[in-house]
């Protein structure tokens, strides 16, 4: 094997608080099937929505420097909030190529017939710079409205597994009937958790609204860096999909098994401030 062979053959490390970014992976295991990954979700700390942008920099750069040092080739964050304040300094100081998150309000505007679109997400990506940056730049042209739509129980309860509870459902109920009243046909899933709330979104309010998510193009973006930098892997199958995760163990094989259909390796990780280190290991 060559040493180019080699580096194509490094996994790719995918950074989200917690499970959310989950809905990512499926992505770019669908358009890189034989590319091995190694998940961080960060749920100890999770979910990072209502910390401050300080915060969330340092624990996504603690996350970066970690999956560096798993030898990934390249990284994708898949959180919208740490992606709203702290993918540029992130880009800065990685030593490998870095992916993120941006809000798909792009094909919301150009799809809207009413002229109104969501942004469904957590307060820290509403406000951030990211969302402000593409508001300008697709939705202010075109005249099209952007109403901003957040709701603090909704991560925790797609961590627990509750993503289509009745209680998950009437929250979602609540929340968005005066966004439907407000004349908006598109919601921008703002959040990698999201996704997961699909189904009951479906159930609440039926095709009312086009849905958006990021996680296709992410995977269409990262093929694309990896083939221009002649990264892609040559191996014909994938190791398993690692998952390491900061927080309470008790919960996590299960919900992960249930939110994504590939077969996954559940690692616990320790988070002291000198660094990180691996623990135990399950199977989901």
């Amino acid at each position: 094997m060559t040493g180019d062979e080699a580096a194509g053959n490094r996994p790719i490390g995918v950074f989200d608080s917690g499970v959310g970014g989950l809905s990512v992976l499926a992505h770019l295991k669908r358009l890189l099937p034989h590319e091995t990954f190694v998940y961080f979700a960060d749920t100890a700390h999770c979910p990072y929505g209502e910390r401050s942008p300080e915060e969330i920099g340092r624990l996504t750069l603690r996350a970066v420097r970690w999956l560096e040092a798993q030898g990934c080739k390249l990284l994708v964050i898949a959180c919208n909030t740490a992606c709203a304040f702290s993918l540029q300094s992130v880009r800065a100081a990685a030593q490998v190529p870095v992916v993120g998150l941006v809000p798909a309000l792009k094909p919301a505007v150009e799809g809207t017939r009413s002229g109104v679109v969501a942004v469904f997400a957590t307060p820290v990506t509403l406000e951030g710079s990211l969302l402000r940056d593409v508001t300008e730049k697709y939705a202010v042209p075109a005249g099209v409205s952007v109403l901003k739509v957040w709701q603090r129980d909704l991560v925790p309860l797609v961590e627990a597994g509750q993503a289509d509870s009745r209680y998950t459902r009437e929250l979602l109920r609540g929340l968005l009937t005066p966004t439907l009243a407000a004349g908006a046909d598109a919601l921008v899933l703002g959040c990698t958790h999201y996704p997961f709330l699909i189904p009951a979104l479906k159930a609440e309010f039926g095709d009312a609204f086009t849905l958006h998510d990021s996680g296709a193009g992410v995977a269409k973006r990262t093929r694309a860096l990896l083939a221009q930098a002649g990264l892609l892997t040559t191996q014909e199958r994938s190791a398993p999909t690692q998952l390491h995760a900061t927080g309470d163990m008790s919960i996590i094989q299960t919900v992960a098994a249930h939110l994504y259909a590939d077969a996954l390796e559940v690692h616990a990780l320790r988070l002291p401030e000198e660094g990180l280190s691996t623990s135990s290991q399950v199977s989901a």
